[in-house]
């Protein structure tokens, strides 16, 4: 008998469904995971659930575990979190983590699953993938003791970014935002909050994560000579301008990328993607990052769900999937 799964797909444009997928074989070192829980990574999904991924990105925008091809049909998504019910006997029963898409039961090779510490609760190490984002970001920004620093915008990576910076020694931190309703997020994580208007300047570092352009001119704004802007939004097929007169050139200030794609260079050679990840789950031991987690919806409920939260009718933070096996356990 095929063993077969259940999986969202965005079907085109503004479209999901869930669909019965089959399941291949498990081969000698893969493992079979049922799904626990997974997380919507707003931003990108969002992007991609509307269409919005530029055609000369449609191989750089590949998840790990994709099926099907930009605009769709396509399987995307990479916070998920299963028990792996069959494979080597150090997996098994485990909880883990992996890059794959929304689904209920998936096959994957050993080596692409992550277990999950003990201390950390299965439903909040769907925050993996964001973390490590943040991971990945500081390991670029390198912030040092004493810095002033601004994170503009409040949500699910610029909270990642403020959580970690918040356990730095002597820092000032800034989680800004245009809600004023994610002062209480920053108050959770621990740092400082302002309106976009009201924060301080004199900074040297600002880690920009709204994806507006309106908070990346805001974020140079921000800085103090020579100061950079780390820059972690990604627009799809938007255009953005920047005031590049002004203070510019004569405060010699720094706009620099930063993507999850590759481990950053400060530490590409001593550290893999698996050591990342990896220290990424040991940091969400922290109850602290809890609060990152807004929503939450059942499997079955995914594709209104991914309606609301493309067309902005369902705000929040991370959005998190309950699949029955979760629910079945809890029981």
């Amino acid at each position: 008998m095929k063993r077969t799964a259940r999986a969202f797909w965005v079907t085109s444009p503004g479209r999901g469904e869930i669909r019965d997928v089959a399941l291949g074989e498990p081969a000698d070192g893969d493992v079979v995971v049922a799904g626990l829980y997974s997380g919507v990574s707003r931003g990108t999904e969002s992007l991609v659930f509307r269409g919005g991924v530029p055609r000369s990105q449609y191989t750089v925008m590949r998840a790990p575990f994709q099926d099907g091809e930009f605009p769709g049909p396509v399987k995307y998504g990479y916070l998920a979190v299963g028990v792996v019910e069959e494979g080597p006997a150090e997996l098994l029963g485990r909880t883990v983590f992996s890059l794959h898409p929304h689904q209920s039961r998936y096959v994957l090779p050993a080596g692409a699953v992550t277990p999950v510490p003990d201390s950390v609760p299965a439903a909040r190490a769907v925050l993996a993938g964001t973390v490590e984002t943040a991971v990945n970001a500081l390991w670029d920004a390198a912030p040092m003791v004493g810095d002033r620093i601004a994170v503009v915008g409040a949500g699910m990576i610029g909270g990642s970014v403020a959580a970690l910076l918040a356990q730095y020694p002597g820092l000032r931190v800034q989680l800004i935002d245009a809600d004023p309703a994610r002062a209480a997020l920053a108050s959770a994580l621990g740092v400082d909050f302002a309106l976009p208007e009201e924060a301080l300047g004199g900074c040297d570092l600002a880690v920009h994560t709204s994806a507006t352009e309106a908070g990346l001119v805001r974020s140079l704004e921000l800085l103090a000579p020579e100061g950079t802007v780390l820059e972690l939004s990604w627009y799809g097929d938007r255009e953005v301008s920047l005031p590049l007169g002004e203070a510019f050139h004569s405060g010699r200030l720094i706009v620099r990328g930063s993507q999850v794609g590759r481990v950053a260079e400060a530490r590409r050679s001593r550290r893999s993607y698996a050591d990342r990840l990896a220290l990424s789950l040991e940091l969400l031991a922290n109850p602290v990052f809890d609060a990152l987690i807004t929503g939450e919806c059942a499997f079955e409920e995914l594709p209104g769900a991914m309606t609301r939260i493309a067309s902005g009718d369902l705000p929040g933070l991370c959005h998190r999937v309950v699949y029955n096996t979760a629910r079945a356990g809890s029981a």
